[in-house]
């Protein structure tokens, strides 16, 4: 358990502090579609390093996902959780030293956190954001069925999150991964924090959504 613990907390800090860090130092001057490369080919290489530990997982709605489709026991849940959540923290908070020790400029302006209210409502950030975590939930569970493809789950899982980015970035600045709200938030503050519930409810709920609806649409497993 151990090692599946530390796997998850390297797996979301590396995801934290490359993948938004990427729109920390960048989505400005690369645009959008850079930063959702940068959290599609993190994951794939998270996928590759960390899966065959922990299921690389690092994101407690997928989580979650797992637990509900019975492909993980309950009890493992909460310390999954702790070890994404810490890392998360660990790798915003390397970020937000880079901003202000550093010298780096933040072109997001909010360390890469999440909001709602300018481009899009706060209904309308929940509705997108179940619906994109859904989705990308969803292909998690299927790619690794046993049912599935063997040796392509790391593509189509960091070919789903860049999907999800290039559509949700304007909108939300994509979280469909509690983990990765929570360490930004925690250290940009004002509207990041207190708009921070929905991107960590939105999520949990797209994660249990998926699975609820996996059953029906995974394949027969092989003979």
């Amino acid at each position: 358990m151990g090692k599946k613990l530390v796997a998850e907390f390297i797996g979301t800090f590396t995801l934290v502090f490359l993948a938004v860090g990427t729109a920390v130092v960048g989505i400005q001057t690369h645009g959008t579609g850079f930063v959702a490369l940068a959290f599609g080919l993190v994951l794939v290489l998270g996928v590759y390093a960390f899966g065959p530990v922990s299921g690389c997982h690092i994101n407690p709605a997928v989580t979650i996902g797992m637990v509900i489709a019975r492909k993980m026991p309950l009890a493992e849940a909460g310390a999954y959780w702790a070890a994404q959540v810490a890392g998360a923290i660990v790798g915003a908070g390397l970020l937000k030293l880079m901003v202000s020790a550093f010298d780096v400029t933040d072109e997001t302006g909010a360390l890469g956190s999440n909001g709602y209210g300018t481009t899009i409502s706060m209904g309308g950030a929940f509705v997108v954001e179940v619906v994109l975590t859904a989705i990308f939930v969803l292909v998690i569970l299927l790619v690794t069925d046993k049912a599935a493809t063997a040796g392509f789950a790391g593509l189509a899982i960091g070919g789903a999150l860049t999907a999800i980015h290039l559509a949700g970035i304007p909108l939300t600045g994509t979280s469909v991964n509690p983990a990765r709200s929570i360490g930004p938030a925690l250290f940009a503050g004002g509207d990041a924090l207190s708009q921070l519930w929905l991107f960590i409810l939105a999520p949990l709920v797209g994660g249990a959504l998926a699975a609820v609806i996996y059953p029906f649409t995974r394949a027969g497993e092989r003979a």
